[in-house]
């Protein structure tokens, strides 16, 4: 009988399934934030009012509303391996088009477009990870694709200014440049994936029979099940999705608006605005990472997103009574930290919840919710500034939203004791 090693299948499901996947999040967060970094340049250029790039930047999500369960019902026909080679390669192809618009009306309906696309890959992922993750692995299974916004941030943020900041070839703006670049090597990977991405552990030659057997019988399998729409009836669905809301809400409000924050403030060139604004990121890496595998390791999941999302909540006031400076960055690093810390434990506590059939219903009506932040927060921010309440009233926006979230895993985590 062949004794399987946990710990050691776990490092070949990080190599083989998850490092891909979450190079996958790393190009999706790219092709849709880079346009905070775009907005230094395009808004000038196009003549574009603070409300018209909130109103562009947000409008994606309601793409990504709309674009969620017909993405998700698809991948359940036609399997992993297409869904993700097809999805990649459109939302590639428009987020390169992104380069040619002129008119806030193309910017409005490119950015929906790209929503739609890309609207199903987070809870397509989750569904796809569930076939891999353990009981034991869960948070850190699910954690690990999160790392790709923050990363792609880091990482992005200074390409994003070196390609603007550059002489531009054919007199072409840098801008414009940019989510051309950026946007090829999506359309690269998307082709790539059709021939590399096993459809689940079935279908993963890497994996021999007894461990093709130990997930089937210890992981959740959702991609394939007969979907129970039931689950949309239990309030504690609900409650996690609004927590998902306000925790997402912190990040795109951070995301989009903070490149503008930080020129406002310091005049800074556009590529050192990069590397200042990784500083947030840098500190969700290590928050998601480090306190999604203490939740797994000790098995709690309350505390662990309520403590964090409580904190990223009083460094928001801190990070803006103290204005430009060291200390403020230092603030945001703290802030960052705490939201990854809050978001890593996160799918840990709801995805308990599902059964196969439930899961992949459930998961979406999450992720919908938590998108539905990047629609909302975004615009109100935009709204605030032009109203004369400034970055100011979006701190308080900001900070109200990730207490809420804390109240609310209390409230869930009582609800549990009482059931």
């Amino acid at each position: 009988m062949t004794v399987i090693d946990p710990r050691r299948l776990a490092n070949k499901v990080r190599m083989r399934v998850i490092l891909p996947t979450t190079v996958f999040m790393v190009l999706s967060s790219l092709d849709r934030t880079n346009v905070s970094f775009g907005a230094l340049q395009m808004n000038r250029d196009l003549g574009f009012s603070p409300a018209q790039y909130g109103f562009g930047a947000g409008i994606l999500f309601l793409g990504f509303l709309a674009g969620q369960y017909p993405s998700i019902l698809l991948l359940q026909r036609i399997g992993m391996k297409t869904w993700l080679s097809l999805s990649a390669i459109l939302w590639g192809v428009i987020a390169g088009a992104m380069a040619v618009i002129h008119t806030p009306t193309q910017f409005y309906v490119l950015r929906i477009a790209l929503g739609f696309v890309e609207g199903g890959l987070a809870p397509g992922i989750v569904l796809y990870l569930a076939q891999y993750a353990t009981e034991r692995e869960r948070a850190s299974t699910f954690a690990f694709p999160m790392l790709a916004i923050p990363f792609s941030i880091i990482v992005g943020g200074p390409i994003s200014g070196a390609l603007m900041q550059m002489q531009p070839p054919l007199g072409i703006a840098g801008w414009r440049w940019m989510f051309l670049i950026e946007a090829a090597p999506t359309i690269v990977l998307g082709a790539a994936a059709y021939f590399f991405m096993p459809n689940g552990p079935a279908d993963s030659a890497w994996l021999d029979g007894a461990e093709k057997h130990w997930f089937a019988t210890r992981a959740k399998r959702a991609i394939d099940a007969k979907n129970d729409w039931s689950v949309l009836r239990e309030p504690v669905v609900w409650m996690a999705a609004l927590i998902w809301f306000c925790l997402l809400s912190g990040s795109y409000g951070i995301m989009f608006w903070l490149p503008q924050v930080v020129k406002q403030m310091s005049g800074l060139s556009p590529f050192e605005i990069g590397l200042v604004t990784a500083l947030p990121w840098i500190g969700n890496i290590f928050g998601i990472y480090f306190n999604a595998a203490h939740s797994d390791k000790t098995g709690e999941r309350f505390w662990h997103i309520a403590i964090p999302a409580t904190i990223a909540a009083l460094g928001l006031l801190v990070a803006a009574g103290l204005g430009a400076g060291l200390p403020a960055l230092v603030a945001l690093l703290v802030v960052g930290t705490a939201l990854g810390a809050a978001q890593g434990a996160f799918w840990a506590l709801p995805t308990a919840l599902f059964v196969p059939a439930t899961f992949a219903v459930g998961a979406v009506a999450i992720n919908i919710s938590g998108s539905s932040g990047g629609l909302i927060t975004p615009q109100l921010i935009g709204l605030l500034r032009e109203h004369g309440a400034g970055f100011v009233g979006a701190t308080l926006l900001l900070t109200a939203m990730l207490a809420v979230a804390a109240l609310l895993v209390l409230l869930v985590r009582y609800r549990s004791r009482e059931a």
